[in-house]
């Protein structure tokens, strides 16, 4: 009898290494079929999802609170499953190189508990090589055993869309891959279990690992693009929302839109594209450049506040401005990489230290990650300058009279980061508005 058939039949037991965002959700839907253990350092965020709250807001406190998944902060609960998924993120350092701390303390604790027969399979973005280059190594080491000979690696990199209701685990197209046919096999139908939409058989690990970055790559280059063009339209008058409004009536324009470029995915994963070319001697010229471009979109923004501020009358330094919105999406709360806080960084060069708001952003994230401390909406008056940064569902729903209460006197100047409002209607209403 074969793995997923003791899967099947609950004679063996899944893990799911790593329960966050990524994580969590997979851990939930595999335990609608399989026993699972759902294994995190983070004994808070374990105790949270034991008392059925889902601090990621993926799943819902409903589905935390009914799942049958065996949460732990104890690694040697590991050794009770057979078919382990590693769902850990890999950051970027300061210097834009690959921080692999994540997936290589993953490896280790899980070789420390790795049993002969096992599965892995890796699903954190990396660059090709570092499955069987990297995690291996560890995991063998660890454990004691020799991969391919006491225990199988595949690889299947995550595609989940944090707060997307649409595109979910089920509804999105799995990449899986193993080390040979019968892991692959394996692996396919592991993932065949939870995920409707069916699953892709790459080739190799390695082609698994490279399809991952060039998605996330693709998606950075073109939104790189759309923010130069708007600082380009910007610079001639023109409203950008507008012109990409008219250039998508053509059936094969790619509707794509300036914003700010955070998170953990499309802010991160070129990098780890280009880092691992540059190993190779080969210098990006095209992911780069959109990296460069996207990169200063926060120090752009802070430089048109201001901009607007000199324009509207006001005085820069000491200029009271709100932020609404930290997170690195909208209707999301995490805010890791987010790049709002470039723009709060930059203000404070200008001597403008901004108040910010956000009802859905983990506020202990943000003040354990930037120091931040949020407001409450409603306790937002007398600014200068608002800038909509997020657009959160909640915002969406501003009115011309809901702004309003935010400024004091004088000219009212409004940042629209992702024109979520409607320029005429505000210009009309005496407002300066300005948007990517």
């Amino acid at each position: 009898m074969n793995l997923y058939e003791k899967l099947l039949k609950k004679e063996e037991k899944l893990s799911l290494v790593g329960l966050g965002y990524v994580g969590m959700p997979i851990a939930v839907a595999f335990a609608k079929k399989i026993d699972v253990i759902g294994f995190d350092l983070n004994a808070k965020k374990i105790e949270l999802y034991k008392n059925g709250i889902d601090p990621t807001h993926e799943v819902g406190d409903e589905a935390v609170g009914r799942t049958t998944v065996e949460f732990t902060a104890d690694e040697t609960k590991l050794s009770e499953a057979k078919f382990h998924i590693v769902a850990v993120p890999t950051p970027v350092n300061s210097d834009h190189t690959p921080n692999l701390a994540p997936v290589e303390g993953a490896s280790a604790i899980l070789g420390r508990n790795l049993t002969r027969g096992s599965v892995v399979v890796f699903e954190s973005t990396v660059y090709p090589g570092v499955t069987e280059e990297v995690c291996v190594p560890i995991l063998e080491r660890e454990s004691g055993l020799k991969s391919g000979a006491d225990f199988k690696i595949g690889y299947s990199p995550e595609r989940i869309n944090p707060g997307d209701e649409v595109h979910r685990l089920e509804t999105i197209k799995k990449i899986v891959s193993g080390m040979d046919e019968e892991t692959l096999d394996c692996v396919a139908k592991v993932y065949e279990l939870v995920v409707e939409a069916g699953v892709h058989r790459a080739e190799s690990i390695k082609v698994a690992e490279a399809a991952k970055v060039i998605e996330n790559s693709q998606r950075d280059i073109n939104i790189a693009f759309m923010n130069e063009l708007s600082i380009i339209f910007n610079k001639m008058g023109i409203d950008t929302k507008s012109v990409l409004e008219a250039a998508g009536t053509k059936w094969n324009f790619l509707k794509f839109y300036p914003g700010l470029v955070g998170g953990h995915c499309i802010g991160v994963d070129p990098y780890y594209l280009t880092y691992k070319a540059e190993m190779l001697g080969y210098h990006s010229q095209i992911i780069l450049s959109g990296r460069r471009i996207n990169d200063d979109m926060g120090r752009y923004v802070a430089e048109n506040c201001v901009k607007n501020l000199i324009a509207a009358n006001k005085a820069v330094k000491g200029a009271k401005v709100a932020i609404l919105g930290f997170t690195f999406k909208e209707n999301c709360p995490d805010t890791r990489n987010t790049k709002i806080i470039d723009i709060v960084h930059e203000l404070q060069e200008y001597g403008i230290t901004p108040v910010i708001a956000d009802p859905e952003a983990d506020a202990d994230e943000a003040k354990e990650l930037y120091g931040v401390e949020f407001v409450e909406t409603g306790a937002i008056k007398d600014m200068d300058t608002v800038i909509l940064a997020v657009a959160h569902a909640e915002f969406s729903n501003f009115t011309i009279a809901d702004m309003d209460k935010f400024f004091g006197n004088g000219k009212k100047v409004l940042l629209d980061i992702k024109g979520l409002l409607k320029r005429k209607e505000y210009e009309e209403a005496g407002y300066r508005y300005w948007s990517l």
